[in-house]
């Protein structure tokens, strides 16, 4: 296929997005269809494993047509199927995987096994336009800080395939931190989006919430600002003025939430919530970047979409800064076809006994496997 454009078919079901795209040559994106679960999820306040995996069997089909009916071609036209093996919730995952053998060996065409979040780095090397000239694809080595509901991790990539972890969450991620702060608020989901909403109305400076430095690691702790923000928040809990029917472990069930005196400043904690998450992830990935002497930084992930995080970036590093568009950020098939190119020019494909792998972690050794 030397010389040749080629084209592969990603399919994305890690958690509760159902999506496929046709990209060519890891760059070029013909199609990238989503279909959100957020009306299903936003209920209960996060996503609902069975519910999720549920929702995927039903959308996986009408997603993979209309990817490639936008892209304009047909079956015969895809050169390969990428699918995400991992990390992400067993159920949904199984969908996506199973559907992508099944379109390999009818379709006779390779089946390449992507890392999530290797998926999430090489969106960052997608354009729409091949007659793009500007787009320049970003230089080695470079720090990539992926922050999402499910992931933080700070990682050196030397050239394609070579990872150095620096560092991960060891208890909580970003976007989850986002998600459960959201729901403490009563701000709605996905969390990110609605806290930086709600951010932008209040004021910082106003409540002291902590920061878990780690000192002399790249590591990340959000779990006790989750906690800090839970103890804010009950200084404006009122009392419910019948019992409750249902015994939880969680301090707001989503069926029940609580009943909060009128004058919480909401939006001024929230402001000061995303600046604590903020300001760890920034100061940890410049140093980062200093230490390693990158060429560039690159954000992935669905909290890289967050303008805060965006702007204190640009200001505190020394090198440039890159993030894909909102689209890319959330999860998406266009980056899991666009990592499938780069793992098929060295020669990574799967056989039809491939499993899914939830905890499937990013490394060089697993990328070179």
């Amino acid at each position: 296929m030397q010389g040749e454009t080629m084209r592969i078919l990603g399919i994305e079901t890690s958690c509760d997005e159902t999506s496929a795209a046709v990209v060519s040559d890891g760059r070029v994106i013909h199609s990238n269809i989503i279909r959100s679960q957020e009306d299903l999820h936003e209920r209960y306040g996060g996503v609902v494993p069975e519910l999720a995996s549920r929702r995927h069997v039903t959308a996986i089909i009408p997603t993979i047509d209309l990817a490639l009916k936008d892209a304009g071609i047909d079956r015969d036209d895809i050169d390969a199927v990428a699918v995400t093996e991992g990390p992400g919730l067993a159920g949904s995952l199984l969908v996506g995987l199973n559907t992508a053998k099944a379109l390999s060996m009818s379709w006779d065409v390779p089946l390449i096994p992507v890392n999530h979040l290797e998926g999430h780095i090489y969106a960052n090397w997608l354009t729409d336009s091949s007659a793009d000239v500007t787009f320049q694809p970003p230089r080695f080595p470079c720090v990539c800080l992926i922050v999402s509901g499910g992931h933080t991790e700070l990682v050196l990539i030397r050239d394609h395939g070579r990872y150095d972890v620096l560092g991960r969450t060891i208890d909580d991620a970003a976007g989850e931190a986002f998600d459960k702060g959201a729901r403490i608020l009563r701000l709605g989901f996905p969390g990110g989006p609605a806290i930086q909403r709600a951010a932008a109305d209040g004021k910082m400076g106003r409540h002291t919430f902590p920061r878990a430095w780690l000192r002399d690691t790249y590591d990340f702790s959000f779990s006790g600002l989750k906690t800090a923000l839970l103890r804010e928040v009950e200084k404006y809990r009122r009392e419910p003025t019948r019992p409750k029917k249902v015994v939880s472990t969680e301090p707001f069930p989503a069926h029940e939430p609580p009943d909060y005196a009128p004058n919480m400043p909401a939006a001024d904690i929230a402001a000061d919530f995303q600046d604590a998450i903020v300001d760890v992830l920034v100061q940890k990935t410049a140093k980062a970047a200093e230490m390693h002497r990158a060429s560039m930084v690159i954000l992935a992930g669905g909290v890289a979409s967050n303008s805060l995080l965006r702007r204190r970036l640009e200001s505190a590093l020394g090198v440039p800064l890159r993030y894909p568009t909102p689209q890319l950020c959330t999860d998406n098939g266009a980056m899991i076809a666009g990592a499938g190119y780069y793992l098929y020019q060295r020669g990574i494909t799967a056989s039809y006994d491939l499993d899914i792998s939830p905890q499937l972690p990013l490394s060089t050794e697993t990328s070179l496997a």
